[in-house]
């Protein structure tokens, strides 16, 4: 006797079941009996392929066919970029010639369709995001003459291009324009016989509703991406620069002397140093959203112990704690900007960033007074310590993730890749030295200068230090916009880098002379240097890819951190060799460790500028 078993059904299986049992000499039993012993029977039969495998043999052949689309894909774009991007003009005695650099052409063709396959990027992918994301003002890239007209078929020898399809000549559609146009459009359509105004072309509604996407595209990026990444690095100003003002109530509550008020200053760049690399690292492998959330609650964890210590110790490891926790906070949003934002305004950008980072630099004078009165500075931390615990979590819960996957790059191999490149020596004696000596003179000696030699009262010392602030907030964005605007007249950041050094060192060299000057006109410009790395990032991008920008932006930092903490301390070691009279260091003291300093940045400028070539494994490199 069978067995009996009760089986529930849905309705639409119990309908569909009930309409196939209605033919003759079928039953609802025989047909769920044969479903069942299909279905269970279905991997013993081991002569007949089961549907995983077969399954599996269709997405191998799935896989084949698009590999082999690729190929056919990348061959047709490459032969496109090659037939409209180089007009040859050529005379009826250069047929052999001209057969010889076919036959190159050809090669340098297979060359780039196997690269590309093999690195597994689309040129019309690239092409179609760097049109989508080109700027509304972009001229004709390479030439100053205006566009050829649509359809137009002269060919003109001066526009001849290498063959290296590396870059293309590109003069995307300006949205604003276009939505311009399309508005003049609509103003003047012609009145039909009816009497009826016919609408605009539907292809400027769509013009008008993609540059209204994109805007608000754009908006939700900056509030989402931009504007979190931006709080973190606010926080780094203001920790860099706060003990400048603090420094006052910390000598007279732990008696600290100049070598001690240094090491407590400095230990903060140098645990900032000590965690540029792995956090360059982490950046490139888990992106900026959770290392800088996770990095930044150290950085809480600090100012909360130093708002407790009772002791230069606990004072030490509280500010150390912040310097870590703050490591990142540069990086990360570098890092964000290259991934996030089109690489025609990542200069202006991290301008802007910087600016508005440098306010945090500006808190740290005259409203951190104002607290400082209120509520002590050991209260101050306190609040630090919340505002730090508040940004990691706002930018863990408000940033997006990352669309797509981090760069494949071995850790060893893209830091090899970029200590290993002439071009960064090149660089970073240069950048660190200034940019390092402008960090570690604003964030505590330019202080101690204006108490100690120009004997400033409170407010007075207060005031030069905003101003310092000030400075340096707006150097950053008006640094930024002229990267932007000079690569158009074909000057390089690295120009504008060397040029500013020089500025640097003249201001240096009126604080050091005591040039009959307003204190705040030198020391501005001192300030003004510290986003100078403004400058040098953008030449980090020029060397290197987006898929190294973590890793390089860090091993430069490490510099640029290395040498503040270097200056700061030293300062502080070779200003301690002088009695102090009645509480206050002799001028001269200030002026031996200044020198010194300036000394060190003018060797780096001339390594910097003197073309000197530079050999790596036996082949010498450009130092350009």
């Amino acid at each position: 006797m069978k067995p009996l078993v009760g089986i529930y059904l849905s309705e639409r299986v119990g309908g569909r079941l009930a309409a196939a049992a209605q033919g003759p000499g079928i039953s609802k039993s025989a047909l769920v009996e044969a479903a069942l012993d299909r279905f269970l029977d279905l991997g013993d039969d081991i002569d007949e392929p089961s549907v995983d495998s077969r399954l599996n043999a269709i997405s191998r052949q799935l896989e084949q066919l698009g590999h082999d689309l690729r190929i056919v894909s990348e061959t047709v774009a490459l032969h496109a970029r090659f037939h409209l991007a180089t007009t040859p003009v050529l005379s009826a005695n250069a047929q052999r010639a001209a057969c010889r650099l076919g036959s190159d052409r050809f090669d340098e063709l297979a060359a780039q369709v196997a690269k590309r396959v093999q690195a597994g990027r689309s040129l019309m992918g690239d092409t179609i995001e760097r049109v989508g994301a080109a700027r509304q003002e972009a001229p004709w890239t390479g030439s100053s003459q205006k566009e050829p007209p649509t359809g137009s078929t002269v060919n003109k020898p001066e526009r001849r291009m290498a063959i290296d399809v590396g870059e293309v000549p590109r003069r995307p559609a300006a949205p604003e324009k276009e939505r311009r146009k399309c508005r003049t459009k609509s103003d003047t359509d012609a009145t039909n016989v009816a009497g009826e105004t016919e609408r605009p072309p539907s292809s400027c509604d769509a013009v008008l509703r993609r540059g209204a996407v994109r805007a608000t595209l754009q908006w939700l990026l900056i509030l989402r991406v931009f504007l979190p990444f931006v709080a973190a690095y606010f926080l780094s100003f203001l920790f860099r620069t706060i003990n400048a003002t603090i420094a006052e109530p910390l000598i007279s509550e732990f008696g600290l002397g100049a070598d001690d008020l240094g090491l407590l200053t400095s230990v903060y760049f140098l645990t900032f140093a000590a965690a540029q690399i792995p956090i360059g690292v982490l950046l490139d492998r888990y992106g900026p959203r959770h290392i800088q959330s996770v990095v930044l609650l150290a950085a809480a964890v600090g100012a909360a112990l130093f708002a407790a210590s009772d002791s230069f110790w606990f004072l030490l490891v509280g500010r150390a704690l912040i310097g870590l926790g703050v490591a990142a906070a540069l990086t990360a949003g570098l890092k964000a900007i290259i991934l996030w934002f089109p690489s025609e305004r990542i200069p202006l950008l991290n301008g802007v960033m910087i600016m508005l980072a440098g306010l945090g630099a500006v808190t740290a004078t005259m409203p951190a007074e104002y607290l400082l009165v209120s509520i002590g500075w050991r209260g101050l931390f306190e609040i630090l310590a919340i505002a730090s615990a508040g940004c990691a979590l706002a930018i863990f819960l408000v940033v997006p993730k990352v669309s797509s996957p981090p760069a494949s790059v071995g850790r060893t191999t893209g830091l090899k890749t970029v200590y290993m490149d002439p071009r960064f020596w090149r660089l970073a004696p240069l950048s660190a030295s200034c940019v390092g000596t402008a960090w570690a003179l604003q964030g505590l000696w330019a202080a101690r200068w204006f108490s100690d030699v120009e004997s400033l009262d409170r407010p007075e010392l207060l005031w030069n230090l905003f101003v310092m602030a000030l400075a340096s907030s707006v150097s950053a964005l008006i640094l930024g916009v002229i990267v932007q605007k000079v690569r158009k007249l074909d000057i390089s950041p690295r120009a504008l880098l060397g040029f500013v050094a020089m500025v640097f060192f003249l201001a240096q060299l009126a604080v050091i002379l005591r040039v009959p000057l307003p204190s705040c006109l030198p020391w501005g410009v001192v300030a003004a240097v510290s986003t100078a790395t403004v400058l040098s990032y953008a030449v980090l991008a020029d060397f290197f890819p987006k898929e190294l920008a973590g890793r390089a932006n860090a091993a430069l930092n490490v510099f640029h951190i290395g040498c503040a903490f270097l200056t700061q301390y030293v300062t502080g070691l070779v200003i301690q060799h002088w009695i102090p009279q009645q509480g206050h260091y002799p001028e001269v003291a200030y002026q031996t460790a200044f020198a010194i300093n300036l000394a060190v940045q003018v060797l780096a400028w001339f390594w910097f500028v003197v073309p000197i070539p530079l050999t790596r494994k036996g082949a010498t490199c450009a130092t350009s």
